[in-house]
């Protein structure tokens, strides 16, 4: 299956692996409408093919993802998928499938882009990449996933420096948090997600997706899956937004000047 003209994904299949691949390099693969749309039908498309074990999304260039496309959102154009907004930002976070999904860390993936490594079941990560959620550093807050599943991935404490300093992790710390399950040399993200994939292929398909499925049903309350979880997402969202300092944020990195918060 490839991706629909001007859709910037590219969806490729073999031995049982999918790879999801986003593709706008020159915008370091930042997340507009056309990516929501794309990102979230291919996971639909891999998940309804009987022949898809296994997920891998991944980017081109020299980032995985670097979060929401702000020149959009400045424009205001919309960032989601406006006929399937249940499937949350990218087309991903809220979008649970039965396959395994991996992300391949192939660079920057700051912001929205770890919220996408938070959503996965697995990840690798290139030893040059780093994670982190900087939100906090520009007057907004992580909304899609961040906050509701980096402190039940990492230990609390960790949790609440990731999300409070807004300093990035690198992928050794990463790798020792328990974020990341394999740190791959340059260049070899997804060569090395490839492997790991085609282990988890190797076995009964049956029971890889049961052993999802029960893992993910008995703990969706506490890995930022349910719905009030993701109410109370939209209620702090809403609150932040409405800030003086969610408008000065944006404004200060636009205009390379540190930000003059005024905590209202």
């Amino acid at each position: 299956m490839a991706a629909d003209s001007g859709i910037p994904v590219r969806y490729e299949f073999a031995d049982h692996i999918a790879v999801i691949t986003l593709d706008r390099p020159d915008a370091l693969n930042a997340v507009n409408s056309a990516l929501a749309v794309g990102l979230g039908n291919a996971l639909e498309a891999a998940a309804q093919d009987m022949d898809v074990r296994v997920v891998v999304v991944t980017g081109t260039g020299r980032a995985f993802c670097a979060g929401a496309d702000l020149k959009a959102l400045a424009a205001g154009d919309r960032i989601d998928d406006p006929d399937h907004p249940e499937r949350g930002f990218a087309g991903i976070v809220r979008h649970w499938i039965p396959k395994p999904v991996i992300a391949a860390v192939n660079g920057f993936a700051l912001g929205g882009g770890t919220e996408l490594v938070l959503a996965a079941d697995l990840a690798v990560i290139d030893e040059t990449a780093s994670l982190g959620l900087p939100e906090v550093r520009r007057g907004l807050i992580a909304a899609a996933g961040g906050l509701l599943r980096v402190h039940r991935q990492v230990s609390p404490k960790v949790a609440n420096e990731i999300a409070l300093t807004g300093q990035p992790i690198s992928a050794v710390r990463a790798h020792e948090l328990g974020l990341v399950n394999r740190v791959a040399r340059q260049g070899t993200a997804l060569d090395t997600a490839r492997e790991l994939a085609a282990t988890i292929a190797a076995n009964a398909p049956v029971s890889v997706a049961q052993s999802k499925w029960l893992m993910h049903e008995t703990a969706k309350d506490e890995q930022g899956w349910d719905d009030r979880a993701w109410e109370l997402n939209q209620e702090a969202l809403v609150r932040v937004l409405s800030s003086a300092d969610a408008r000065e944020g944006p404004r200060a990195f636009a205009e390379k000047r540190e930000p003059r918060w005024e905590g209202r």
